[in-house]
């Protein structure tokens, strides 16, 4: 005789649906690469429009003009260690770097020199003159030091030989310089020498490379960003022409009743969320747990950035063929499932000490989601749903998962996701001191995050049909099975024969006024 065996916990995903349905090799080399790529193509294009607008017509990106003053004779910058003081700074012997200096002053004529950083200090050692540090550009702001001794130089600036760049006159006076190694001072002073210097002063500076910078790394983030997609997308689709775990909407049956089908409809949704809770749970476990889900967080928030890009191509997709093309939406459903394993394992119900596998397929876990996969979604709609239709469930999103901030300014701040971050951290707690988790508050939960993953998929394009202002509890979606059945159909060996009706034709007695339940 063959010993029973003992129930499963939790219903296994069916066959199909346990099927391989993607790779997840070529989806993760996807991801990385997308990932690689999106920094370096945006870095590009970002580099490619300051190049394009932000540079003058001599190629250099320019300070704004602001005033300087000073009682003595001269303004200097910090000293500027180039190259051999640095070793890093392999850039500055290869020409790749010029800087420009320009002063502007109305009242007397205008030095602007740039230096040996020795010779300068020499030269302005005789005299007073101020330093300029700790420049700030937004709100400008600087402080003067004052080095020296008293009084001017002996001597003009114009008459010292040390100078790498100068240019002195009225009006305006710039100077260019290229990178070299060195130690190195700019110096603003009256032409003659004089105390109580008066300039606008204004830096700029040009980079021979930029524009092969730009196309390299745009040409780099885009072949990443396309390798990435096409990974992705072969990564995404069947393997085989069998079918995958996000079933398709059936159509109707035209002999089946129309009061099931409306009764079944209303408590069906295409989103169909699982959570079922261990018998037994860790008083303790799950202080730890989020801190032990780290490694899915790190890919989560990963697969959500493709989460989003996907979302995007889905809409323009849908907007020009009515379609969600299958591979990307199997992809999202894996994604969404992979996220409520993890929430329901760490964060937003805590109700298994099982650790979750690092898969987008089903797996045989107390926690599974899935959503109905439609042929035909509206243009129309895709335009409003996603925002304008779906204002009263992201209100209520806001209140069930949003974040809430608890303390004071200047004391202890406790942030915890919503009302399903408060109830979860209730249950934890009634964990470690009670040692029990209530059914009730358990389903309630689950309830919670099912309203969640519903708007999440109207929001994402998945699907036209509106999420119901329902809470629907337990570990399970609502069954269809309590809504009213059809009657069988009538056969022809239960039909009296033509003629045969009593009372010519009427249905015979207690027929007529049947319901069925």
């Amino acid at each position: 005789m063959t010993e029973p065996t003992q129930p499963a916990p939790y219903p296994s995903p069916p066959a199909a649906a346990r099927g391989a349905r993607s790779r997840p090799l070529p989806l993760v080399m996807g991801v990385v690469l997308a990932l690689v790529g999106l920094p370096l193509l945006l870095a590009g294009l970002g580099l490619a429009w300051a190049v394009g607008t932000q540079r003058d017509a001599d190629g250099f990106f320019s300070t704004p003009t602001e005033r300087f003053t000073t009682p003595t004779a001269a303004l200097t910058s910090t000293t500027l260690q180039l190259g051999e003081a640095s070793p890093n700074q392999w850039w500055v012997d290869d020409d790749l770097m010029t800087v420009r200096l320009r002063a502007t002053s109305t009242d007397t004529p205008v030095f602007v020199g740039i230096g040996p950083s020795n010779e300068v200090r020499d030269y302005l050692g005789t005299g007073a003159y101020e330093e300029i540090s700790d420049l700030r550009a937004d709100p400008f702001e600087y402080s003067l030091v004052r080095r020296g001794g008293e009084g001017a130089p002996a001597a003009a600036p114009t008459q010292q030989p040390f100078w790498t760049t100068q240019s002195s006159g009225n009006g305006t006076q710039s100077v260019t310089w290229n990178l070299a190694p060195g130690s190195y001072t700019a110096v603003v002073m009256n032409a003659d020498g004089s105390p109580g210097v008066a300039a606008d002063l204004t830096a700029g500076g040009r980079v021979t490379m930029l524009v092969p910078l730009a196309w390299s790394l745009g040409l780099a983030g885009l072949l990443f960003v396309l390798a990435g997609a096409l990974l992705v997308v072969y990564g995404a689709r069947a393997p085989s022409s069998g079918g995958g775990s996000s079933a398709s909407v059936a159509s109707t049956n035209p002999g089946d009743s129309a009061l099931v089908a409306g009764a079944a409809g209303a408590l069906r949704s295409p989103v169909t969320l699982t959570g079922y809770q261990d018998d037994h749970l860790s008083r303790w476990l799950w202080l730890v747990k989020w801190l032990l889900a780290i490694p899915h967080l790190i890919v989560l928030a990963l697969l959500w950035l493709v989460f989003t890009v996907l979302t995007v191509v889905a809409f323009f997709a849908i907007l020009i063929t009515g379609r969600y093309p299958r591979g990307l939406f199997d992809l999202n459903v894996g994604i969404l499932r992979w996220t409520w394993r993890v929430q329901f394992y760490a964060t937003n119900a805590i109700g298994t000490d099982r650790y979750p596998p690092f898969t987008l397929e089903h797996a045989e876990y107390p926690a599974d989601l899935d959503i109905e996969y439609t042929e035909r979604l509206s243009r129309g709609l895709v335009l409003v749903k996603w925002w304008l239709l779906a204002i009263p469930h992201l209100i209520v999103l806001a209140v069930l998962a949003g974040t809430w901030t608890l303390g004071d300014d200047d004391g202890f701040q406790l942030s915890i996701g919503g009302l399903i971050g408060a109830l979860t951290l209730a249950a934890g707690l009634m964990l470690l001191f009670a040692g029990r988790y209530p059914a009730a508050l358990f389903d309630f939960l689950v309830g919670l995050n099912r309203w969640v993953y519903r708007v999440i998929a109207y929001v994402a394009l998945m699907t036209d049909r509106y999420p119901p202002f329902r809470l629907d509890q337990g570990p399970t979606e609502p069954s269809p099975a309590s809504a009213p059945t059809a009657p069988p159909a009538p056969t022809s060996a239960s039909m009296p024969p033509p003629g045969d009706e009593p009372d010519g034709g009427a249905a015979p007695s207690g027929s007529a006024n049947r319901e069925w339940v």
